[in-house]
């Protein structure tokens, strides 16, 4: 898996685009992350649609076109440093095919943030513009706009990342023993099944270290979700795991078995709890950045920095 290009580090006074390509945004969490982004010293712009509501299917932030339109314009617009996803829950697979993959090239480089349902914006991401983007809080999230540190650990990641080259998780340990080296990918479990098949899918994690996590969902349906993924050969030539968040997916235990016997007979480092995705505090982590992680220690320690 070959490393990307990383864009160039955010600093005070930089323009930063908040986006809702998913789920509907609550209107006082928006305003209340946009407060923390400008006590940064960046200047936020929100997108025209990002309070949008579907107005026959509710659980979608406006009209497909309209949230493409969104990101499209905030990451084309030269004066944008960062685009910042404000929430996930459903709908970047019905718009990301609407966008204009040569215009979004042209623009260069930029710094993209979010997680859950835009781990299929990373995957494109990666696919089509060959870019690192940081698998991170949202700026509406009730995990960023309560929560100093992952407020913190998405701040330095953004302004010094040279100061986050080691990301130690304080509950992390080890599934399966050992250390690995790799290049990053991963997100949201389930949406990386549902990527299968599609364009911009992951065709296998050989060679790199493959961070998954997710929400809501039974045991049985991870454990669906993780059987497909070993039987497409996506699996195939991973060299480690990182597991992040499994909040409201069951009773840890039975979550942890599963994990275990899934993802023990591949012969490789896992990391458990590693403290990023749907988790208070949650972590920054750079996909597309090689790094190397002991599982034991509970530490992920990047080759560089996740900015230029």
């Amino acid at each position: 898996m070959k490393e990307l290009l990383r864009p160039r580090r955010l600093a005070p006074g930089a323009k930063v685009a908040v986006v809702a390509p998913s789920g509907p945004v609550p209107e006082e969490r928006l305003r209340a992350g946009v407060d923390v982004l400008r006590g940064w010293g960046l200047d936020p712009v929100v997108a025209p649609h990002a309070l949008a509501r579907h107005v026959d299917l509710p659980y979608l932030a406006g009209a497909d076109a309209d949230r493409a339109a969104d990101l499209q314009a905030a990451w084309c617009d030269p004066s944008v440093d960062a685009v910042l996803c404000a929430r996930g829950g459903y709908g970047v697979q019905r718009m990301v095919d609407l966008l204009d993959w040569e215009a979004l090239r042209a623009a260069g480089p930029k710094v993209l943030v979010g997680f859950s349902d835009v781990t299929a914006l990373h995957e494109a991401f990666a696919a089509r513009l060959g870019l690192v983007t940081l698998h991170g809080p949202m700026a509406a999230g009730i995990d960023f706009v309560t929560h100093a540190r992952a407020q913190e650990h998405l701040r330095a990641t953004l302004f010094a990342p040279e100061t986050v080259r080691t990301i130690r998780s304080a509950t992390g340990r080890a599934l399966v023993p050992g250390r690995a080296r790799g290049v990053l990918s991963g997100g949201c479990l389930c949406l990386l099944a549902a990527e299968l098949g599609t364009p911009h899918a992951r065709r296998t994690a050989r060679g790199g270290l493959l961070c998954l996590e997710d929400v809501g969902e039974e045991t049985y349906r991870l454990d669906r979700c993780l059987t497909q993924l070993l039987r497409a050969g996506v699996l195939d030539g991973v060299r480690g795991v990182l597991l992040g968040s499994w909040e409201g997916c069951g009773p840890y235990d039975r979550v942890r078995d599963l994990l275990a016997d899934r993802l023990g007979g591949l012969g490789v480092p896992v990391a458990e709890e590693f403290g990023f995705g749907h988790c208070a505090g949650a972590l920054t982590v750079p996909f597309g950045v090689a790094a190397e992680l002991d599982a034991g220690a509970g530490t992920l320690t990047l080759d560089e920095p996740a900015l230029r």
